[in-house]
């Protein structure tokens, strides 16, 4: 009994080092995207999804491992955003992203890096697919250096377009 409890532990533990091998590296990039090339705040999400997901890993039985260590990604970046999730970071960030606000950043990501579908990202998000589609296209007008798109407000609306 006590020979087949720690096989199965080895064989646990074998299965997801295979899993982390192979998926450590692109849950790296999208943690890295998400927090604008800060390298500390990335590994320190994907040690955080990927933990959550060891914790988890003989319940995802029949589930895609690699989608469940993605939402844990980006629910703990939505945690670590806070109060600021619907509003642009001021702070050191850089690059291409930085301008976005959070969630307009985890949109971006799961639907044009990941590949995840609407209602997917609206289902973890907790918000409608045709806003997941509003904020994706405004944050990619914002992304091409198009016009000033209008900034989302608090209650999860878009504002109205002016000048037209």
């Amino acid at each position: 009994m006590r020979g087949d409890k720690e096989a199965a532990r080895v064989r646990r533990a074998h299965e997801f080092e295979a899993f982390a091998g192979g998926a450590a590296g692109r849950l790296l990039h999208v943690a890295t995207l998400l927090t604008c090339d800060d390298a500390k705040a990335a590994d320190r999400l994907l040690c955080h999804a990927l933990a959550r997901t060891y914790l988890r890993w003989d319940r995802l039985r029949g589930e895609d491992p690699y989608a469940y260590a993605r939402q844990e990604l980006v629910t703990s970046y939505a945690r670590r955003a806070g109060v600021g999730w619907l509003h642009p970071r001021r702070r050191e960030e850089t690059g291409r992203l930085a301008g976005l606000t959070p969630q307009e950043r985890v949109i971006v990501v799961l639907r044009l890096f990941e590949g995840v579908e609407d209602e997917q990202v609206a289902a973890l998000l907790g918000i409608a697919p045709d806003r997941v589609t509003a904020l994706c296209t405004r944050a990619c007008v914002l992304l091409r250096g198009g016009a000033q798109a209008p900034a989302a407000s608090f209650a999860g609306r878009a504002a109205p377009a002016s000048g037209r």
